[in-house]
């Protein structure tokens, strides 16, 4: 899709296009979409990240509470988005053992009642074996830091998904 095409589209198709470039908040799309007209998709990118960036705290804790366990509940119960699907599909999380996913049961909840937000890690540029380790790893972390991490994930999502958008290459990752 061509930058004039986005430029175009009214709030409502805007939303809905771009509504889960950040997961399950389409806000951060209607926000953006007062930004028209876009340049490129690099100003588009922009746009969303700053966004992240400019929320308080509770924002952007709210932004990631808004993402699913890998390999948790909505997966098994077949709840998550599209995308969301797609990339922990992509990552091999759909196909684990009975022993892996009860490992990553534990992970996560150690890692929500740590943090008091999911574990985000951009999966589609991780595999099976790396996101217990990565968790476990994120695990040790000062708050402070591992909610800089987490949404340095989130960006890295949003870029994804709106690449897969624009049908373009995402931006630095």
């Amino acid at each position: 899709m061509d930058i004039e095409k986005v430029n175009s589209m009214d709030f409502g198709e805007f939303v809905d296009v771009f509504g889960n470039v950040v997961e399950r908040c389409p806000l951060v799309a209607a926000a953006v979409w007062s930004r028209r007209p876009f340049s490129n998709a690099a100003e588009l990118e922009h746009h969303f990240l700053a966004f992240i960036d400019a929320l308080p705290q509770s924002g952007q804790e709210g932004i990631l509470r808004c993402h699913p366990d890998l390999a948790g509940r909505e997966l098994q119960r077949g709840t998550l988005t599209a995308e969301s699907q797609r990339e922990q599909s992509g990552a091999g999380l759909t196909n684990l053992g009975a022993d892996e996913r009860l490992r990553l049961a534990e992970l996560n909840a150690q890692y929500r009642a740590r943090f008091g937000f999911p574990f985000v890690l951009a999966a589609r540029l991780s595999d099976r074996a790396a996101v217990p380790r990565e968790l476990a790893r994120r695990l040790r972390r000062p708050p402070a830091l591992e909610l800089r991490t987490a949404l340095d994930e989130v960006k890295k999502i949003c870029r994804l998904r709106l690449a897969d958008l624009l049908g373009s290459n995402p931006a630095k990752l």
